[in-house]
């Protein structure tokens, strides 16, 4: 089985996750080990992604080796694997745009990025350097609000022929236009803004799902999130949270039995507090009527380590993007987007969306429709054996 030959834009706190999760399950069986959705996907396995390019933009990353510049600061993420050995791969000087806010620059540098003073590469170096690496999927890890710079990120993929996996919520794989230019490159696109493994939109979706299968009217509802990394940082400027507030907000609205007028839904990123580092807080409040119009609410609160929650779904991302390219698949991958991330291009119930991503797996040639309502997945009669 060949390797996962992996590129990255942003080496923050979720590239931090996602390197040392693929050396902590190196050496350990992926069958008894926690936290994997799927040990093995299309025969690959986690110790079989290899990461082999880097883009940053913060002078304590430039020019290290990428095992180094994951645990330069400001991240902040739990380090549960610290013994990573050399890449050999340099964390190059990424192109930076609108990839930084000067709102940043007010803030203490062990918080906040400092602007590396190095040449930024135009595309024609960036495609280049995917060509020479053998780069085979992308992870675009940006600041939310890096529209202009994911763009250059994404047209690199096209040019070069990488699939391209947008984690953040810039609105690519969302974007016909964009779809349509994957698809006729025939480049696989996942995409957009990944949700977390066990996070607060997930958590939020399903608690509406089983509202809309209960028969309970949902009148209103809030998520409040707050946390302490360069993230939440980040969007303390309003301009560059409106795209986060849109992906967050229409991935509950999507499931609900009816949508909710805007006064009464609110969902979103809400302070900035930095002894919570990487930890991430959800303050969740749903009201709503049960039989007789009998009023009821629920309220929870949920905390988790923001990106080790994240690289636990990048992970199956990668593979996943890997078996479109073996499988000569391109354009969006439909039923991982829908599954993976919080702004598809068509959002599903979360268990539908879950039988496409297991249909994909195990044959991309199926009737989708019969996946999302029976779980089951055949080969067109043509093709059975």
């Amino acid at each position: 089985m060949k390797r996962i030959k992996v590129a990255i834009a942003g080496i923050g706190n979720c590239a931090s996750s996602l390197i040392q999760g693929i050396h902590y399950y190196r050496n350990r069986d992926p069958q008894e080990a926690a936290g994997l959705m799927h040990p093995v996907i299309g025969g690959y396995g986690v110790s079989d992604i290899d990461i082999v390019a880097a883009w940053d933009i913060d002078a304590r990353k430039v020019g290290q080796d990428v095992a180094t510049a994951i645990f330069a600061p400001p991240n902040c993420t739990q380090v549960f694997c610290k013994d990573i050995p050399p890449t050999g791969v340099k964390v190059r000087m990424g192109r930076i745009l609108d990839g930084y806010s000067d709102h940043m620059a007010q803030h203490p540098q062990e918080h906040t990025f400092v602007l590396a003073d190095q040449p930024e590469p135009d595309k024609d170096t960036v495609v280049s350097l995917l060509k020479e690496s053998g780069a085979e999927v992308f992870m675009n890890y940006l600041p939310v609000g890096s529209e202009e710079a994911s763009r250059f990120y994404a047209e690199c993929a096209l040019e070069a022929g990488v699939a391209f996996v947008n984690n953040i919520p810039v609105f690519i794989a969302s974007d016909p236009q964009w779809a349509k230019r994957f698809a006729e490159k025939k480049v696989p696109i996942i995409g957009d803004d990944i949700k977390a493994q066990l996070g607060a939109t997930i958590t939020h979706r399903t608690l509406t799902d089983l509202f809309r299968k209960r028969g309970v009217k949902l009148e209103r509802t809030y998520q409040l999130n707050t946390g302490g990394n360069t993230d939440f940082l980040n969007m303390k400027n309003q301009d560059r949270l409106a795209s986060k507030k849109e992906s967050k907000t229409e991935a509950v609205q999507s499931v609900a039995a009816k949508r909710l007028d805007e006064a009464n839904i609110h969902v979103g990123p809400s302070d900035y507090i930095p002894w919570q580092k990487d930890n991430k807080v959800c303050f969740l409040r749903m009201e709503g009527k049960l039989f007789g119009d009998v009023p009821m609410n629920l309220e929870m609160r949920l905390s988790v380590e923001d990106s080790p929650n994240s690289a636990g779904v990048a992970i199956d991302s990668i593979r996943l993007a890997r078996l479109a390219l073996d499988r000569g698949i391109g354009g969006v991958l439909e039923g991982p987007s829908a599954y993976l991330c919080k702004h598809p291009m068509k959002q599903y119930p979360d268990d539908e969306a879950y039988r496409m991503t297991e249909a994909f797996i195990q044959d991309n040639r199926v009737d989708l429709d019969e996946v999302r309502h029976t779980g089951r997945w055949t080969r067109p009669a043509a093709e059975a054996v």
